[in-house]
C-alpha cells in the first residue's frame, strides 16, 4: 500500500515538475504580439474569427479550404478564443501553452501506464515540454493547429491503451472519436495508426512477427545469462533472470495478436487517415496562395527530405541556430543527399538487427521516420526546406530511443543512479535556459526577423516580413530596402511586390504602387488583397472601371468582406452607377449592419438622385451607429434643408 502510495505521490511530483518547466519557459509569451507571418490570416485579419461563433461561421469552419487546410475544429477554437480575449495575443498564446502543457501530462502518464516506468517516461515528456525545437508550435499563434492535434493526438494514443488492456467496441468508439478530432484539427495525424501498431510491438507487446520469434523478455534474459555465466557473480541476478525465462517459456501466447489481426482492428482507423489526407492534398491544391510543389523538381525534393531527416536529428542534439523560417535550397551537393540515404539506411538495418532485443529501438525510430513523412517535403507547399515546428510529433520518438538506450547502456556500465541523474539535471537544465531564449526570439516581428538574417542566407521572407512590419512602424524607408532585397534573392515572391506597393501607395507614387500590384497578381491570380488594394489604387487614379473589374475579381476569390463590397459600390458610384452601388452598399451591410461609412455613402447616393427621405434614413443610421460622425452630420442637415426647401 505505500509503495502505491509513493508511485502516486511521485507522479504527482513529475507533473507538477513538467508544469513548472514549461511555465519557466513560455511565462513570457503573455507579452508577446501577433506574428505577421500567418497570425493575419487565422486572427488578426479573419473576418470569421472575428465575428465569433455563428452558424454562418460554423458553416464556413466545416465548408472551407481558407489557408491550404481543412481544420475546421482549429478555425473553431480561435472563434472561441475571439469570444473571450477579442485581439489580445496573450489570450491565444495562453491558450497554446494549456494545450502544450496537457499535451506534456499526458504524454508522460500514457507512457508511464504502457512501460510501467516513471523516471524514463518522465524524460521523454520533459524533453517534449522544453526542446527548443517544439518552441515554434507553442509561442506562435497560427500554429494552434499543432497543438490542439496533438493534444487530441494524446488522448487517442491513452484510448488506444486503454482499449489495448481490455478491448471492447465502446473503447474502440472512442479511439474513433479522439482521432476525428485529431484529425479536423490537423491532417498531421494520418501517421497515427502506423504509431498504434509500433506501440503494439513495444511497449505494449501486443504483436509477434513471427509464431516462433522469442518474445524481447527472454531475448534479453538469455543475453543477461550469458553475461552471468561469464562474470561467475551476482547469483541472485541470475536466479532472478531464470525464474524470468521460465515465466516467459510457460506464458500463453494469444493467436490473435498477430501482425494481421492487428492491421484489421485499424482499418478504420485506416480508412479514416486515408480520406483525411485526401482532403488535406485537395485543400493544398485548391486553397494555398503558393502552387504545390513550388516547381521545385522531384529530384531536388527527395534530396532535401533525405537531408533535413539527418538536420532535424542534429538540431535535435545540438539546437542552435534555429529560426522561423528556413530557405529552400537551390541545389543540393550529391554527396550530401547520398550520405544522408546512406546514414538512414545503416542506422534502420542496425536498428531491426537489435530490435529483438531492445525492441524501443525500432519503434523510436520508426516513429520519427514515419511521423516526419506527411511533412518532409515530398508533396512541398511554401519555399521552406524544413521547419522547427514539423518535429513536434516526431521527435517524441527519438526521445524514447534516447531515453530507453541510456538507461540500458547505464545499466550495462554499471553507471551510479546519481551519477545519470545529475547529468539528466544539467541537459534538462541547458535546454530550458536555451528554449527560454528561443521563445523571446517571438517578442515581436523585428527580433523575430532579424534573427532569422542572422542565422540564415537568402531568407527573402525574413526580408520582407521585417519590411512589412517596419512599415507598420512607420519606417518605410528601411521597410522598402528589405523589400527590395527579398525581391532581388527571390524576384517571383509576390508578397514581396505586395507589400512594396502599399508604402508607394502609401508615399503617393501610384504609378509605382499600381505596377507592383499588377506583378503580385501575374504571380498569384488568386492573391486577394492585391486585387482589393488595386482596385483601390485604380480608383484613385481615376480608372474606375479597372478598380471595378479588380474589387469583383477580390469579391469572387472572398465574398466575406464588407470592405471590398464598400469600395466597388464607391467605385460604381464615382462611374455614374447609382443601382450598382446601392446594391454592393447593401451586399456590405449584409455582411456588417454596423457599417456606419456605408450608411453615409450610400446615403450621398441617394441624395445625388434626388431620392431624399432614403438619404436622410441612411444619415440618420449612421450617426445612430456612429454620434460623433461629423461627415454624417453635416449630410444630415444638408439633405433636411434640401427637403424643407423642395416642400416649399
Amino acid at each position: 500500500m505505500k509503495e502505491i502510495l509513493s508511485k502516486k505521490y511521485l507522479t504527482l511530483i513529475i507533473c507538477f515538475l513538467l508544469i513548472t518547466a514549461n511555465l519557466i519557459i513560455f511565462v513570457q509569451i503573455k507579452n508577446h504580439t501577433f506574428c505577421n507571418l500567418d497570425d493575419p490570416v487565422y486572427v488578426t485579419q479573419n473576418l470569421h474569427i472575428q465575428s465569433g461563433l455563428t452558424l454562418k461561421n460554423i458553416n464556413w469552419a466545416f465548408t472551407t479550404t481558407y489557408a491550404y487546410f481543412w481544420h475546421p475544429l482549429t478555425w473553431l477554437s480561435l472563434m472561441m478564443d475571439y469570444g473571450f480575449y477579442g485581439l489580445n495575443p496573450a489570450g491565444y498564446h495562453i491558450m497554446n501553452l494549456v494545450f502544450h502543457m496537457a499535451s506534456t501530462i499526458l504524454l508522460f502518464l500514457i507512457f508511464r501506464r504502457m512501460t510501467n516506468t516513471i523516471w524514463q517516461s518522465a524524460l521523454v515528456a520533459m524533453l517534449f515540454a522544453i526542446h527548443p525545437l517544439h518552441v515554434e508550435s507553442v509561442v506562435w499563434v497560427a500554429e494552434r493547429k499543432d497543438v490542439l492535434s496533438t493534444f487530441f493526438w494524446m488522448l487517442t494514443m491513452g484510448a488506444y491503451v486503454i482499449y489495448s488492456e481490455r478491448p471492447g467496441l465502446g473503447r474502440y468508439v472512442l479511439i474513433m472519436v479522439f482521432f476525428t478530432l485529431g484529425l479536423m484539427a490537423k491532417p498531421m495525424l494520418v501517421t497515427l495508426p502506423f504509431v498504434l501498431l509500433l506501440l503494439d510491438y513495444w511497449p505494449l507487446k501486443r504483436l509477434r512477427l513471427y509464431k516462433t520469434m522469442p518474445e524481447p523478455e527472454e531475448a534479453k534474459a538469455k543475453c543477461i545469462d550469458n553475461k552471468l555465466k561469464k562474470q561467475k557473480k551476482h547469483d541472485k541476478l541470475r536466479n532472478k533472470v531464470k525464474q524470468e525465462q521460465q515465466d516467459v517459456s510457460t506464458r500463453k501466447v494469444d493467436k490473435r495478436v498477430t501482425i494481421g489481426y492487428l492491421i484489421k482492428e485499424k482499418v478504420p482507423l485506416f480508412i479514416l487517415a486515408f480520406l483525411f489526407a485526401g482532403v488535406a492534398i485537395y485543400a493544398q491544391q485548391v486553397g494555398s496562395a503558393e502552387s504545390t510543389n513550388q516547381g521545385y523538381p522531384l529530384q531536388l525534393r527527395i534530396a532535401n527530405a533525405l537531408i533535413s531527416y539527418m538536420l532535424y536529428i542534429f538540431k535535435m542534439l545540438w539546437p542552435v541556430n534555429l529560426t522561423v523560417f528556413y530557405p529552400f535550397p537551390g541545389a543540393i551537393p550529391l554527396w550530401q543527399s547520398f550520405g544522408s540515404a546512406l546514414i538512414i539506411i545503416i542506422a534502420t538495418l542496425f536498428i531491426v538487427r537489435a530490435s529483438m532485443l531492445k525492441p524501443y529501438l525500432a519503434v523510436g525510430w520508426f516513429w520519427y521516420i514515419g511521423t516526419l513523412v506527411p511533412v518532409i517535403g515530398i508533396m512541398q507547399v511554401g519555399n521552406h526546406a524544413m521547419a522547427d515546428r514539423y518535429t513536434y510529433i516526431p521527435l517524441i520518438g527519438m526521445f524514447v530511443l534516447i531515453i530507453w538506450g541510456i538507461s540500458d547502456l547505464a545499466k550495462m556500465w554499471r553507471f551510479s543512479s546519481s551519477l545519470l541523474s545529475g547529468f539528466s539535471v544539467m541537459v534538462v537544465t541547458a535546454l530550458i535556459i536555451i528554449s527560454w531564449k528561443q521563445a523571446a526570439l517571438w517578442q515581436n516581428d523585428i527580433i523575430l526577423y532579424e534573427h532569422a538574417l542572422k542565422v540564415t542566407s537568402g531568407n527573402y521572407l525574413a526580408h520582407n516580413n521585417l519590411g512589412a512590419a517596419l512599415y507598420e512602424l512607420g519606417k518605410n524607408e528601411e521597410a522598402l530596402f528589405h523589400h527590395e532585397e527579398a525581391l532581388r534573392i527571390n524576384p517571383a515572391s509576390f508578397q514581396a511586390h505586395f507589400n512594396m506597393a502599399n508604402i508607394l501607395a502609401f508615399q503617393g507614387k501610384r504609378t509605382e504602387a499600381i505596377y507592383h500590384y499588377e506583378e503580385a497578381i501575374k504571380l498569384n491570380r488568386n492573391y486577394l488583397k492585391a486585387h482589393r488594394n488595386l482596385g483601390t489604387a485604380l480608383a484613385l487614379d481615376g480608372r474606375f472601371k479597372e478598380a471595378i473589374e479588380h474589387y469583383k475579381k477580390a469579391i469572387d476569390i472572398d465574398g466575406s468582406d464588407p470592405t471590398t463590397f464598400y469600395n466597388l459600390g464607391m467605385a460604381f458610384a464615382a462611374n455614374e452607377q447609382a443601382d450598382e452601388a446601392i446594391n454592393q452598399f447593401k451586399e456590405a451591410l449584409n455582411i456588417k449592419p454596423d457599417f456606419p461609412e456605408v450608411y453615409n455613402d450610400m446615403g450621398k447616393v441617394f441624395a445625388m438622385h434626388g431620392r431624399i427621405d432614403e438619404a436622410i434614413g441612411c444619415f440618420r443610421k449612421a450617426l445612430w451607429l456612429k454620434p460623433d460622425f461629423s461627415a454624417a452630420r453635416r449630410n444630415l442637415d444638408t439633405a433636411m434643408k434640401s427637403r424643407l426647401i423642395s416642400s416649399i
